[in-house]
């Protein structure tokens, strides 16, 4: 894992299982892969255990990381496309009216919008 600037806007177990998703989702973990032990994560990053545990655990929950007994946790099959799944759907139900909100209320038109996109080649 990467340097991480914790928050106080969310705990920070919460924040640790959001970096292990980006993660996941960017293709830096893939199905089978073994996530960063427990120990080396508190140390890493100078954390409680306990935390990162709960971290860990959270994803377990949800199917996404597995423990194997001795081995460790491990990135389970279809937890890619399952995230991706439940992260667009969150997107445009919770995060995209509140951009849509915002376009309409400055007025911004899709020419403009597309315009302004720094993917872009040549734009800007």
């Amino acid at each position: 894992m990467t340097a991480v600037q914790w928050s106080d806007g969310a705990p920070i177990y919460r924040q640790l299982k959001e970096r292990v998703v980006a993660m996941m989702l960017d293709g830096e973990l893939k199905p089978g892969d073994a996530l960063p032990s427990v120990r080396q994560v508190a140390a890493d990053y100078q954390l409680n255990p306990i935390t990162v545990s709960r971290a860990y655990q959270e994803l377990v929950d949800e199917a996404l990381v597995e423990k194997r007994r001795g081995l460790g946790m491990y990135m389970t099959e279809g937890a890619a496309e399952k995230l991706l799944a439940s992260e667009r759907e969150r997107f445009l139900t919770e995060e995209w009216p509140l951009v849509l909100e915002r376009i309409t209320r400055l007025g911004l038109n899709l020419e403009q919008l597309v315009a302004a996109d720094p993917n872009k080649a040549g734009t800007r």
